[in-house]
């Protein structure tokens, strides 16, 4: 048995919880993926994995081998990495946790650029609305907005959005324009966000110097993913609030009209989030640098 293949396999069974995703990802058949599970379990003389028909997850043993070998991978690549970045191109895998919109608007555009430079690095894109633990999901590094409350990461910020809402025209053809939030529990009909964590809704909050009104409001479609929940507002389907840097370019071209614009909030902070160790990573540290520039390139009229 190819004990660092079977150690290196059994991980990344455990972090996508199937053996079919496991083997697709490191591109070898499931049959081999399953023999070198069950050639280290046997070697341990412990059940690693509990296996059912719909996931695979860790047993108690499992999870405290998992532990140890995960954390000794990632010393060894980042050692590997030092030696590389050394004496040839950068090599190997990072994973980045971020948002639909931020990736399929953002990130992957621009990734051809970023390939010119670093053909030999592999990113992969963990997309997600719903936030996760970094060291939990095994990514290196991730793009959050939002005050950050993990004090055990680093956060770079990288730029900053206000909120805004706005509606497609022929919405408020139908409806008229409101001009005070309170309006919007008149009549009005609203795409509402809900987190996808918690299910909770997220609420439409106005601030104009010392006074702060949140509404809930009547929605008529609610989403928890953020490429959808600007489709329904594009759509016609009601009101949404959502970031200037999401919204400007339906702006800009008339297929979004931004209302309420004297109730908005201050702008609101993005990062990059990772963890401390992760940045001696050479591989990893260009990715994060990258994507601070990224950015940091965005319109300076859009992130004010």
């Amino acid at each position: 048995m190819d004990r660092f293949n079977a150690i290196r396999v059994f991980c990344r069974v455990v972090e996508l919880k199937s053996f079919t995703k496991a083997a697709d990802s490191l591109d070898m058949p499931k049959t081999t993926v399953s023999k070198l599970i069950a050639d280290l379990e046997a070697a341990l003389h412990v059940k690693l994995l509990s296996r059912t028909t719909r996931t695979v997850q860790a047993t108690v043993e499992g999870a405290a081998y998992y532990a140890q070998t995960s954390r000794w991978l990632r010393d060894l690549d980042e050692i590997d990495s030092a030696f590389e970045a050394r004496h040839v191109d950068l090599r190997g895998r990072v994973q980045v946790d971020l948002s639909a919109w931020v990736a399929s608007t953002v990130v992957i555009p621009r990734l051809p650029f970023f390939y010119a430079s670093y053909p030999g690095v592999q990113i992969e894109l963990n997309v997600s609305d719903e936030p996760t633990q970094l060291l939990r999901a095994n990514s290196d590094c991730a793009i959050r907005g939002g005050e950050l409350a993990d004090t055990t990461m680093v956060g770079r910020l990288v730029g900053q959005s206000r909120l805004m809402t706005a509606a497609a025209p022929a919405y408020l053809e139908r409806h008229g324009t409101p001009r005070h939030p309170l309006e919007l529990e008149l009549g009005h009909q609203l795409v509402g966000y809900q987190f996808a964590s918690s299910g909770r809704p997220m609420p439409f909050r106005f601030r104009q110097r010392d006074e702060e009104i949140d509404i809930a409001g009547a929605w008529r479609i609610s989403v928890n993913e953020s490429n959808a929940h600007l489709a329904a507002g594009l759509a016609g389907l009601g009101i949404l609030s959502s970031f200037e840097w999401k919204l400007r370019p339906y702006l800009d071209d008339g297929r979004l009209v931004a209302i309420l614009d004297d109730w908005q909030e201050a702008s609101y902070p993005f990062y990059v989030v990772y963890p401390p160790d992760k940045y001696r990573n050479e591989r990893v540290r260009v990715v994060i640098d990258w994507l601070a520039a990224l950015f940091a390139g965005l319109d300076p009229a859009i992130g004010r």
